[in-house]
């Protein structure tokens, strides 16, 4: 038994039964937007490497990279985890879920005297 391989007309004729069956699919990004997203993740982890490099005061560096990290956790969930695409509940879970942890982050951050004031 040989692989038939979709053809054009193939993919044409199944497109609109695909987006009544699944919606979402007409709103979903194609690969030139995760290839954005991408390289915003690269620009930011490069920015985070020279940031090590640069003579800036300690509190300053610390809250830097939380910020960073934040962005960055914010990309990979809405995009690669297609957060952004789910049910708005999904989305305010999340914020909740990092708002929680950014805060124990922050909190064990000050027990151990990370912050230098």
């Amino acid at each position: 038994m040989a692989l038939e391989m979709d053809t054009p007309e193939q993919r044409a004729a199944t497109k609109a039964a695909a987006l009544r069956e699944e919606p979402e699919l007409a709103e979903h990004p194609g690969p030139k937007e995760y290839i954005r997203v991408a390289v915003a993740l690269a620009i930011a982890t490069a920015l985070e490497v020279g940031l090590y490099y640069t003579s800036i005061p300690h509190t300053l560096f610390v809250a830097l990279l939380l910020a960073f990290a934040f962005f960055k956790f914010s990309l990979v969930a809405l995009w690669f985890m297609h957060l952004r695409f789910d049910a708005p509940v999904f989305r305010r879970l999340f914020l909740l879920g990092i708002s929680l942890a950014l805060t124990v982050y922050l909190i064990v951050l000050f027990i151990f005297g990370v912050f230098h004031f």
